[in-house]
């Protein structure tokens, strides 16, 4: 049984007709579990072995019940902001830090375009109402980075609110640290031939379709203004107070592996594994020089 496409097929219409050749190549030559960045810009050739995978993410997975208690019992704040293109792996790596959490202990909040009385507000305010309370972990699937970057390619704010954003933005994050809040921020970035490798089996796939959104198909055209809008993004935002941490996810097992890791490597919970927990694999996280790394139409 055949399924209509979402956008009457916008996405294979790109790949066929719009997409660099280099793009087109890599996927069409690329098997399932290639890594598809450039070579010399991604420290591996395929994915993660599978059964590596599941090993490593069974064992942070009991490290990560150990800290969700540590945070109910101490009363500890977290906050981990998840940021990145389209399909860049956002909630996949979200869904394996949350799959055996208590709801009440580690929330997921992914916000919907802000109504009208919303854009009358002071613009972090409506974020501001879902950080934790005591005893909380707040992860933010997409967050008020949404101003530096897809407000600015689409219009959806004047230069004058991107500005006044940029200006308020180091005093927000850090008084958010001041409070004693724990505060990471995560960018996954992925190389484009990737990235529409993965918006093509969205689209085909009747039960990941509802996935794509406008945005996503019009993003697509528009590579370039959000290199550019990352970039001053990164310029205006990587603080000391408040340090990105970019992880590239080409390889989504070894990205959500490393976001796990991150995490857990930040908090001092009681009874932590240090020999599981680990350290990041550096070539797969990093501060944003990282990301102007990647190849194949870098992110």
């Amino acid at each position: 049984m055949s399924h209509p496409l979402p956008f009457d097929g916008a996405i294979s219409r790109y790949f066929k007709k719009k997409a660099p050749k280099s793009v087109r190549r890599s996927i069409k030559e690329g098997r399932k579990r290639d890594v598809l960045a450039d070579e010399d810009a991604f420290p591996y050739e395929r994915w993660l072995p599978n059964d590596e995978y599941e090993a490593e993410l069974g064992a942070l997975q009991i490290e990560l019940m150990k800290c969700q208690r540590w945070i109910a019992d101490t009363g500890a704040r977290v906050v981990a902001v998840f940021e990145g293109r389209d399909a860049a792996g956002k909630g996949g790596a979200i869904a394996r830090v949350t799959m055996n959490t208590n709801p009440r202990v580690v929330r997921v909040v992914a916000l919907p375009k802000p109504s009208d009385r919303e854009r009358g507000q002071w613009y972090f305010q409506r974020y501001v109402e879902h950080l934790p309370g005591a005893g909380e972990m707040v992860l933010l699937d997409r967050s008020w980075y949404n101003r530096g970057v897809v407000e600015k390619v689409f219009g959806f704010c004047t230069d004058d609110e991107r500005a006044r954003f940029f200006d308020q933005l180091p005093g927000f994050e850090q008084t958010l640290v001041s409070d004693g809040i724990h505060f990471v921020k995560f960018w996954l970035t992925v190389s484009r031939a990737e990235q529409l490798r993965r918006l093509l089996r969205r689209e085909s796939d009747p039960l990941r379709q509802w996935k794509i959104s406008r945005i996503d198909v019009d993003g697509l055209k528009h590579w370039d203004e959000y290199t550019a809008a990352i970039d001053e993004t990164f310029a205006r935002s990587h603080t000391e107070a408040a340090p990105w941490t970019v992880v590239r996810s080409d390889d989504k097992y070894r990205a959500r592996l490393a976001v796990i890791r991150v995490l857990l490597g930040m908090l001092d919970y009681a009874g932590k594994d240090a020999d599981v927990v680990g350290l990041p694999d550096p070539g797969i996280v990093g501060g944003p020089a990282l990301r102007n790394s990647n190849g194949n139409g870098a992110d």
